[in-house]
């Protein structure tokens, strides 16, 4: 697998795992580790592209590797 495909899906596992503390919890892991401030805005952005990448994912779904 290609490096930017490991780091595009690991941070899409953390902004899922994010969410799912909020649905279940109504935790915020982000907000509670950076604030509400710039920083948190710059992770949720980076998680919003990281998920419109692993879209691409899906054009990829019938090819035999993920490697090109």
């Amino acid at each position: 697998m290609k490096t930017i495909n490991i780091i595009a899906l690991t941070i899409g596992i953390i902004g899922a795992v994010n969410w799912g503390l909020i649905g279940f919890f109504n935790f915020n892991l982000v907000e509670s580790l950076f604030g509400i401030g710039w920083i948190a805005r710059i992770i949720y952005a980076v998680v919003g592209l990281c998920g419109l990448y692993l879209l691409t994912f899906y054009g990829r779904a019938g090819e035999s590797s993920y490697e090109s």
